[in-house]
C-alpha cells in the first residue's frame, strides 16, 4: 500500500490513519521524512480532490516544516492523533504549537525480542511496538535485521504542553528465557534515541515456568534493612532482604527471582509490581529535620516542580533515626538540595543530607549466577546458611562478602517417630565419646555453660547438642545455642541441667552430636562449616518399639562437599 491510501487529511486539519490494523496484512509504516514529503506533495496540488479524503491543496496553509530528515512539525492546526503516530518512525513529528512531541525511538537487539517500556513511572499497555507484522514469526515493527535493528516506532512524551516525566524513559527486557537487560533515556531529544539492549538464551534459565512457579517456598524473610553474618565472622553485615531458597539448588532460585520479574508478572515485591521492581539505584543519605516512623519499605516523593521524584524505599538503617535511606526511583529526579522525604503511607518525614550514590543495577535484580553459585546483587542476600563458598554477596556498603563453605550431612531411611539417630564422632570405627573433657566441674541447678579443656573445632554446628558425661556415668544431653572458643552456651531444652545432686567432674568425658533426637521425618540432617579436611562419624540407629529393628551402626566421612548423604538400613528385630 501507499501512504495515500493509508492516511487522510481532514478539512479540520486532522490527519488519520485508515490502514489496516498491526499485525494484519498490508498495515502500513512510514518515515517521518516520508510523512513530511506525502504533506507537501499534496498542498501543491491545485484543488483537493472530492473523490479522496485528503482535504489539501494549494489554497490551504502549509501544513508541516522540516527541520531535518527526521525532525518534522505540523503547523497550522494539522494533526495527527495516537493511531497514526504508531504508523510512522524514523524520526520526530512535534504539534500544536510544540505542546505535544512525539519522539523517534530505535532499539538495538535481535529480533524477535518483547520490548517493555516504562514511562511516568509504569509501564505502558499499549506495546504496539512489539506487534508481530503478518507473515512474520518475530516481534517488533520497522525491523532492520542488517543493522542490528528490532523495533523503530515513535512514542508521546509532551502533552498538554507538558513533558511527560521530563521525557525520561526505560526500556526494558524480561522474557522467560532470556537475559534481562534494560537501558534508560534521561529525556528524549528530537530524532531517534537509541535503546541498547541484550538480547540471548540465558543458559541458566532453562527449566519450565510453570515448573517455576510451583516453587511458592522460596521467600523473602525480611524486607527491609536487616543484619546477616554472612562470612560468620561474628559480626553482621546489613541487607535489604534475606531470601529463604528453601532448599532448592541455588540456580532454581535465581530462576524464581526472574520469574517473580518477568514480563507480565502478577507478583509484588516490596510493594512493587514484579515487572516494575529493578533494585536498589540510588542511597540517600539523611538528617534532621525528622519525623514520625518509617515503614520497612514504602513509596517515598520528594520536591516539588523541577526536583520533584518519586521512589520506592526498599530499606532505612532506622525507621525513626535513618541516616541512610536506599530507594529504588520510580520517576522524577533523584532529590537535590535541602528536600524533604517523606513516606507515603507513614507521613514519615526526614531531610536529604545533600550526599547521594548512585548504585550500579543488576539484571536480574539478584545478580548473575553461574549455574552453580550466585555472583549476587548489590544489597541483597540469602539467609546466610543458604550460602556458600562459592557464592559471593554484596552487602550495603557495597562490599564483596563471601561465605564459608556450608555442608549438610543427612541420613535417610528413618522411620518418623519410631527411630532413634545419633550421630557423633568416630574413632577407629567405634563412637568417640571422649573426644572432649571437662575443663570445669559442674555442680550446679540450669548450668548455662559448658567448658572444655581445648577449643572447640571450627566444624562444630552453631547450635545442636552435646553429650557430658555425669559421675554417675550417664552421658546426658544438653542442647547448646551458640559456641565460642572453648565454651558451649546451654540453653534448658532438655530438663538435664540439673548437676546440683550429680556432679559432672572436670575431666569427665564430652562429645558433640551431631544429630541426637527421635526422627520425626523420614531424614534427619545437621549443617556446619567444613573449610578443609575430612570428620569421621559414628552413626546409630535404633527402633525398639512397634516395629523394633536391629542397631543399625555404621561410619561415615565428613567433607567439604556442599551436600553429603547416607542411608540407614532397618533389620526387622522381630
Amino acid at each position: 500500500m501507499a501512504i495515500a491510501d493509508d492516511f487522510t487529511v481532514a478539512q479540520t486539519g486532522d490527519i488519520r490513519y485508515v490502514g489496516a490494523a498491526h499485525g494484519a496484512a498490508g498495515a502500513g509504516y512510514y518515515t517521518v521524512i516520508q510523512f513530511h514529503r506525502w504533506l507537501q506533495d499534496l498542498a501543491d496540488n491545485a484543488v483537493a480532490s472530492n473523490t479522496s479524503s485528503d482535504f489539501l491543496d494549494i489554497t490551504d496553509s502549509t501544513p508541516s516544516e522540516r527541520a531535518t530528515d527526521n525532525y518534522v512539525t505540523l503547523i497550522n492546526g494539522y494533526n495527527i492523533d495516537e493511531t497514526a503516530s504508531e504508523h510512522l518512525y524514523d524520526g520526530s513529528i512535534v504539534q500544536a504549537a510544540g505542546d505535544e512531541i512525539y519522539d523517534g525511538l530505535v532499539v538495538i537487539a535481535a529480533k524477535g525480542m518483547d520490548l517493555q517500556i516504562v514511562q511516568d513511572g509504569i509501564i505502558i499497555v499499549n506495546d504496539f511496538w512489539n506487534s508481530i507484522p503478518s507473515g512474520d514469526t518475530f516481534k517488533g515493527i520497522n525491523r532492520d535485521e542488517n543493522n542490528g535493528i528490532s523495533h523503530r516506532f515513535m512514542l508521546k512524551v509532551r502533552d498538554a504542553g507538558a513533558d511527560i516525566d521530563g521525557r525520561r524513559i526505560l526500556g526494558q527486557t524480561r522474557e522467560w528465557g532470556y537475559t534481562f537487560s534494560e537501558f534508560k533515556v534521561n529525556g528524549t531529544a528530537r530524532g531517534n534515541n537509541v535503546l541498547a539492549l541484550t538480547y540471548a538464551s540465558d543458559l541458566n534459565n532453562s527449566t519450565l515456568i510453570a515448573t517455576i512457579a510451583g516453587y511458592t517456598t522460596i521467600t523473602n524473610l525480611i524486607e527491609g534493612y536487616n543484619g546477616i553474618d554472612v562470612d560468620s565472622n561474628g559480626t553482621p553485615e546489613y541487607y535489604y532482604s534475606k531470601w529463604d531458597r528453601a532448599g532448592y539448588p541455588i540456580n532454581t532460585f535465581y530462576e524464581r527471582m526472574k520469574w517473580l520479574t518477568r514480563t507480565g508478572s502478577a507478583s509484588t515485591v516490596y510493594g512493587l509490581n514484579g515487572d516494575l521492581f529493578r533494585g536498589i539505584t540510588h542511597e540517600v543519605n539523611l538528617t534532621t529535620p525528622r519525623s514520625g516512623t518509617f515503614s520497612a519499605f514504602e513509596k517515598v516523593t520528594w520536591g516539588t516542580g523541577a526536583t520533584a521524584g518519586e521512589g520506592q524505599m526498599l530499606a532505612i538503617n532506622s525507621t525513626t533515626a535513618g541516616t541512610k535511606m536506599w530507594i529504588q526511583l520510580l520517576k522524577g529526579v533523584a532529590p537535590s538540595g535541602s528536600v524533604l522525604i517523606t513516606g507515603f503511607g507513614s507521613s514519615a518525614t526526614a531531610t536529604y543530607a545533600g550526599t547521594l550514590q548512585e548504585r550500579t543495577l543488576s539484571f536480574p535484580f539478584c545478580g548473575v549466577s553461574t549455574g552453580s553459585a550466585l555472583i549476587g546483587s548489590y544489597g541483597l542476600s540469602l539467609e546466610a546458611t543458604d550460602l556458600t563458598s562459592a557464592d559471593k554477596v554484596f552487602d550495603l556498603t557495597n562490599t564483596q562478602v563471601t561465605p564459608p563453605n556450608y555442608v549438610t550431612f543427612t541420613v535417610n531411611g528413618l522411620v518418623s517417630g519410631e527411630d532413634y539417630i545419633l550421630v557423633g564422632p568416630a574413632d577407629g570405627g567405634v563412637l568417640d565419646s571422649n573426644q572432649f573433657s571437662l575443663q570445669t566441674t559442674l555442680n550446679a541447678n540450669n548450668i548455662t555453660s559448658v567448658v572444655i579443656s581445648t577449643a572447640i573445632p571450627v566444624d562444630t554446628p552453631s547450635s545442636g547438642t552435646i553429650r557430658v558425661e555425669d559421675d554417675n556415668g550417664v552421658f546426658r544431653r544438653l542442647h547448646y545455642s551458640s559456641w565460642t572458643g572453648s565454651t558451649f552456651t546451654i540453653d534448658t531444652t532438655d530438663g538435664n541441667e540439673d548437676f546440683l545432686a550429680t556432679n559432672a567432674t572436670s575431666g569427665n568425658d564430652v562429645f558433640i552430636s551431631y544429630i541426637d533426637t527421635l526422627a520425626d521425618a523420614t531424614s534427619e540432617a545437621f549443617q556446619t562449616i567444613k573449610a578443609t579436611g575430612t570428620r569421621d562419624l559414628y552413626i546409630r540407629v535404633r527402633d525398639g518399639g512397634a516395629s523394633p529393628i536391629k542397631t543399625y551402626e555404621a561410619t561415615a566421612t565428613l567433607t567439604t562437599a556442599p551436600t553429603q548423604q547416607t542411608s540407614a538400613i532397618r533389620t526387622s528385630d522381630m
